[in-house]
């Protein structure tokens, strides 16, 4: 399945809770979630390459399954304050409004909110949903 249409991809899943993973991900099988973004200084803890616009990645469930693949089209870095309204509703997960609290509990969560943090933000593109029967 996903390993062998995609073995170089990088697999991940969304948030930091199997129940926010399913969450995301069903907003990204709907439709409503074309981006995403994580904070830079985490790249840099876990020693992982920064993600670059053509790579194909692996979107697992709260489980761990691959769920769908998609292509990343854009990557930007941007301070949490400079985040524009656009790409936030990008994401899918509500107003700007929502969107700044919900990651700034995230991200305090995490031990790394602030107003300046640098985010790395992408947009992307399903480019394959996986039959979940054959999982």
């Amino acid at each position: 399945m996903s390993n062998e249409h995609y073995p170089q991809a990088n697999h991940f899943s969304f948030g930091d809770s199997p129940a926010m993973a399913d969450q995301l991900l069903a907003l990204v099988l709907a439709g409503k979630k074309r981006a995403t973004c994580g904070a830079l200084q985490s790249y840099y803890d876990d020693n992982d390459p920064l993600p670059q616009a053509g790579e194909i990645n692996v979107i697992e469930d709260g489980r761990g399954r691959p769920a769908c693949a998609i292509e990343i089209k854009e990557v930007s870095i941007l301070r949490y304050c400079d985040v524009p309204e656009a790409f936030a509703l990008a994401e899918g997960e509500g107003t700007f409004e929502e969107w700044k609290e919900e990651h700034r509990n995230f991200f305090t969560r995490t031990g790394e909110f602030s107003e300046e943090m640098k985010l790395v933000c992408l947009r992307f593109e399903v480019i394959e949903v996986f039959d979940a029967s054959a999982a």
